[in-house]
């Protein structure tokens, strides 16, 4: 059997393509909110991930060590409540901090839910993080400029009010 020829193939399948409103794709990508706060979270990820990279951690690890540090002992729901994100999320987030022996989960008391602790390694790591997580704070308000840095928190979190309500 003889190969059809790729020009032809492609030819053909260029033809039936369906048309898309590049003008409204345009307008979308311009003004979607998602979109664009996605973006800006890849950026901003990447500045914080960058800073924290010599203490082996991620800016998403970071600020979930941040948080059982400030909760001491919290069961995996409440967590994920308090960091905004969904429990199945939350769990695979925890593996690799599990794993590395910064976070210890046991069960609770009707052995349904997890309860989290942030372990002495995991104190240490976060105390080790602090100064590298400082100079990434510090990249991005000197980046937007204090003023416009505090507004952008204060649009975020009532942006984050309205919209969980």
């Amino acid at each position: 059997m003889q190969s059809p020829d790729i020009k032809c193939v492609h030819t053909y399948m260029a033809e039936r393509r369906l048309p898309v409103d590049f003008v409204r794709c345009a307008e979308i990508a311009g003004s979607c909110t998602n979109f664009n706060i996605r973006k800006l979270t890849r950026t901003v990820s990447a500045i914080y991930d960058d800073a924290l990279r010599p203490t082996g951690l991620r800016g998403t690890q970071f600020t979930l060590l941040v948080a059982l540090a400030l909760l001491e002992t919290a069961t995996v729901t409440s967590v994920a409540t308090a960091m905004g994100v969904d429990r199945t999320s939350l769990t695979r987030a925890l593996v690799p901090l599990e794993r590395a022996g910064l976070v210890e989960s046991v069960s609770g008391d009707d052995g349904r839910e997890r309860v989290l602790t942030l372990t002495n390694a995991g104190s240490a790591r976060v105390n080790e993080a602090i100064g590298h997580w400082e100079e990434a704070q510090q990249r991005v308000v000197d980046a937007l400029g204090n003023p416009r840095w505090k507004e952008l928190l204060a649009s975020l979190q009532a942006a984050s009010t309205l919209l969980a309500s």
